[in-house]
């Protein structure tokens, strides 16, 4: 027999660990700006990401590496004005808190104090240990990353899957079991094989969101851009499009463009 879930007006940590108890899996997508993300919070998406891909995808850049702590704080402002429901998530950029405890401390209460966002997400794992404890000591909510971090892409050499071998797989698991030992609400796996990421979301009761990490995690997180169908250099596996936008709105361009240059914009009615 089916049971109906729970509704939530507005989603916590505490709430995304009752989903995760209740079976209910978790919605997230990525927002930089008070119009995308009035429009995503509308479809009551659980979990918004104010993700430091906008380096990528709002100002262009190959990597996430150039964006500043303050522009994440921008972006973040904006997202945080325009949701009522749900839970808003911010990036830490990289060489906010990768070399030093106090230094991280400091970024994720500039974040909390500047932008209003709920909590912040940073990624590795035993590496950033004292950055992640001192956040949580000060009661500012943590959600970790584990599996591709894009921080770390020049270490990597490339965007290929992770923790395909038995090393790195336990280490993965290892860093993912200490992440809620210390306390981190949720866990973000990117880019690791399906059944790595299963078992990781079975052996923790703190729930592990995936991309690109098969379906037998808590939840899924997609870049918004990508999913709209904004992009269309990206295809990688993961990715499902719900939309044509890049299409459908340089149409709309070619339109505009054809009906001013025609003198049939603006027309008798859209005068004053």
């Amino acid at each position: 027999m089916s049971t109906a879930k729970k509704q939530y007006k507005r989603i916590t940590v505490k709430t995304l660990t009752e989903m995760k108890a209740n079976n209910e899996k978790i919605s997230m997508l990525t927002a930089y700006d008070y119009t995308m993300a009035r429009i995503i919070d509308s479809g009551n998406v659980d979990v918004i990401l104010v993700g430091d891909s906008a380096s990528n995808v709002m100002a262009g850049h190959e990597t996430t590496l150039p964006i500043t702590l303050d522009q994440m704080i921008y972006h973040a402002s904006s997202v945080v004005r325009a949701v009522d429901r749900a839970l808003v998530v911010v990036d830490l950029p990289f060489g906010s808190y990768q070399s030093d405890p106090k230094e991280a401390l400091r970024s994720a209460i500039r974040i909390m104090k500047e932008s209003g966002g709920h909590s912040v997400k940073l990624e590795g794992g035993s590496e950033v240990k004292d950055s992640i404890k001192r956040i949580l000591h000060a009661g500012i909510p943590v959600m970790g990353h584990l599996g591709l971090t894009p921080q770390s892409i020049y270490k990597f050499g490339t965007y290929t899957v992770r923790a395909k071998e038995k090393a790195e797989a336990d280490k993965l698991k290892e860093d993912a079991l200490a992440l809620e030992r210390w306390g981190c609400f949720a866990l973000v796996l990117e880019k690791v094989p399906a059944a790595l990421a299963q078992e990781v979301a079975e052996s923790l009761t703190i729930p592990v969101i995936g991309i690109g990490a098969g379906s037998g995690v808590d939840g899924q997180v997609l870049v918004s851009h990508d999913m709209f169908g904004m992009t269309h250099e990206f295809n990688p596996r993961f990715l499902r499009r719900y939309l044509n936008l890049y299409e459908d709105m340089g149409n709309a361009v070619s339109e505009y463009v054809k009906d001013v240059k025609a003198v049939d914009f603006p027309n008798d009615k859209e005068q004053y």
